[in-house]
């Protein structure tokens, strides 16, 4: 007769039953790597280039991956502008609901912002535009070239197309069409009227909140008006420079202590020719090279010991440089600045 196994080591048996389970268990730790990989739209209905769109379409946007649903809706949006009633998702899909049918025989540029992100939090990399129309042609125009983006990120920056006769809101967004700059800076914009004169403003959302904030983002014109033709009808190689007014400068260079003073502190004071409150104080090492970034401006700037670590400069007391003047630009580089600490007392 088989012997009765009792309650304890039934508990037994079982924990190590479990145990040889989990030793034997391959493959990697629960949870997997990091997602790390940025977004792409894979597909979108209608498609770029696309021809006699129904004006009661409703769009549809496919992605390479879950996205996080807020975001990502609101990133989208249509050019020249129509209210989206609805953002319906099914899985990685997106569709539109429109607040109003499109109108006959007009081009559009539907968008999508690099807001847009995944359910991780990895925005898309520079967004992605597509162009479409409900007339039975496509319009031929277009504009294309380069933004040189000084002092901020390319990607994703947008290329605001109004008619030449329109002044710009940049509250309203109702531009006309628009093009996003890749990665590489490179932008196109499609479905252009023909004959037409068109402006360009570069808009960069650099707090990414997709409206136009001026003590944040940045909306500069292009200084040229561009005329498509019948016999011309693209403008290529368009070059467009912008520059981040905020960005900081970097300013490089040495100190020198040929005294052989080591007491105290080495440090850098800088001083604002524009604003007289504003007085910046770095501690450098003995070795006195410095590598840092000032906002644009002119300054004053001088090396000195502080011997008493007091983060005041004594005259004749402590050793110092000669006083610089040096103007940063925007995203500026000055380099080889050259600071040579002298006696107390023979620093002009």
């Amino acid at each position: 007769m088989p012997r009765r196994i009792r309650g304890p080591e039934r508990a037994a048996l079982l924990a190590l039953a479990l145990l040889g389970a989990s030793c034997a268990k391959k493959g990697p730790p629960s949870g997997g790597p990091p997602d790390l990989e940025p977004p792409r739209l894979i597909a979108v209905w209608p498609d770029s280039g696309a021809s006699r769109v129904p004006v009661d379409a409703r769009i549809t946007l496919t992605f390479s991956e879950g996205m996080e649903p807020r975001a990502t809706g609101d990133a989208v949006a249509l050019a020249p502008p129509i209210a989206i009633r609805q953002r319906r998702w099914s899985d990685r899909t997106l569709t539109l609901v429109l607040g109003e049918s499109l109108a006959v025989d007009r081009a559009y540029t539907l968008s999508v912002a690099n807001g847009a992100r995944d359910r991780h939090g990895n925005p898309m990399v520079s967004g992605r535009a597509v162009v479409f129309t409900t007339g039975a042609e496509f319009p031929p125009g277009a504009i294309a070239g380069s933004v040189q983006a000084v002092g901020f990120a390319v990607p994703g920056t947008a290329l605001w197309c109004y008619p030449d006769s329109v002044a710009p809101d940049s509250t309203a967004r109702d531009f006309l069409a628009l093009g996003l700059a890749d990665a590489a800076g490179e932008f196109r914009i499609s479905g252009l009227t023909v004959p037409g004169r068109y402006r360009l403003w570069a808009f960069a959302d650099l707090d990414r909140n997709r409206s136009f904030e001026p003590t944040r983002d940045l909306l500069a014109p292009a200084d040229t008006t561009f005329e498509l033709t019948a016999s011309a009808p693209v403008a290529a190689g368009v070059r467009l420079r912008v520059v981040n007014p905020r960005a900081p400068g970097q300013v490089r260079g040495t100190v020198t202590d040929t005294l052989g003073d080591e007491r105290g502190m080495l440090r850098l004071i800088v001083l604002s020719e524009t604003d007289s409150t504003r007085r910046l104080l770095y501690e450098l090492p003995d070795r006195g090279a410095f590598d840092l970034r000032f906002d644009p401006g002119q300054y004053r700037v001088r090396a000195f010991r502080d011997v008493d670590r007091d983060r005041i400069w004594k005259r004749d007391e402590e050793p110092a440089s000669e006083e610089y003047r040096v103007k940063v630009e925007p995203a500026g580089v000055i380099e080889a600045l050259s600071f040579t600490l002298r006696r107390p007392g023979e620093v002009p």
